[in-house]
């Protein structure tokens, strides 16, 4: 009888994300990043939070509209899709866990990359003070680390509505508290809803600019203190070494729900 209930590679593959939710969410029930950066609130202007948010608005509209190309240009995208097909091809040809672990090891293995190139960029800005100044390099080397990923599991990233998808993915990844449980339930059920559909993004409509603010506001808050911290230049090399504490929570979200969203397409 036990033969019969044994589970297959895609079903336990599905457990193991689970158990990766249950953690991430763990995590973010423990509060925000750092409480000691938090406890600098009486030391940070009124007017960084407006600040922050525009820069961090006027970045994603900047990469947006004119630096997809550019990212492109710093991996290679036709590699990573032949890659994905090939990893589609093995698991199709007789689907066990070596060959269906392979589209996250892939992943796994574009985030670990950029996250070292996130580390260097952060403290070396940090030294010499840079803290608004570095957000676009910042949110260029976030879509480069989430772009990755896209491609790891077969998704495109350059449509208007994949855009949001990415905008939303990154604002829950920010939240803390009950907040991200909420949001989290609730894009959980939308990568349900969109996979329902044929997985299209083609009945996914949301502003892009009101998204583009949604989580712009979610980045500020999370971040402001640390590129307070970033900006000065005596300890700039503090709020700098958050950069990529931040690219890795996002890029290890990016990850869970692009994983979910591939296991839902292709589980029997």
């Amino acid at each position: 009888m036990a033969l019969f209930n044994k589970k297959s590679p895609w079903e336990k593959e599905w457990e193991d994300l689970l158990k990766k939710e249950s953690k991430f969410a763990e995590k973010r029930q423990a509060g925000p990043t750092s409480v000691l950066i938090n406890k600098l609130d009486r030391f940070v202007p009124e007017k960084l939070s407006g600040t922050l948010n525009a820069a961090f608005f006027k970045g994603f509209e900047m990469i947006f509209e004119k630096g997809t190309g550019v990212i492109e240009k710093t991996y290679n995208k036709q590699q990573k899709e032949k890659d994905f097909q090939i990893n589609t091809y093995a698991a199709e040809l007789g689907a066990d866990r070596k060959s269906v672990r392979k589209f996250t090891k892939q992943a796994k293995s574009a985030k670990a990359a950029n996250l070292l190139v996130s580390t260097v960029e952060g403290v070396g800005l940090g030294l010499v003070g840079a803290g608004i100044p570095d957000i676009p390099l910042f949110i260029a080397m976030l879509l480069k680390s989430v772009y990755e990923i896209a491609l790891s599991y077969g998704y495109r990233y350059d449509t208007e509505e994949e855009k949001v998808f990415i905008l939303r993915m990154i604002q829950v990844a920010m939240l803390d508290d009950e907040a991200f449980l909420q949001a989290n339930m609730e894009f959980n059920d939308l990568i349900d809803q969109i996979v329902a559909d044929g997985d299209s993004l083609e009945g996914y409509r949301v502003d892009k600019t009101a998204q583009m603010r949604a989580t712009s506001e979610a980045l500020s808050a999370e971040m402001m203190y640390t590129k307070f911290l970033q900006g000065t230049m005596i300890i700039g090399m503090a709020g700098g070494i958050f950069d990529p504490i931040y690219i890795n929570r996002i890029s290890d979200y990016a990850v869970l729900k692009y994983r979910r969203r591939f296991l839902r397409k292709n589980m029997p």
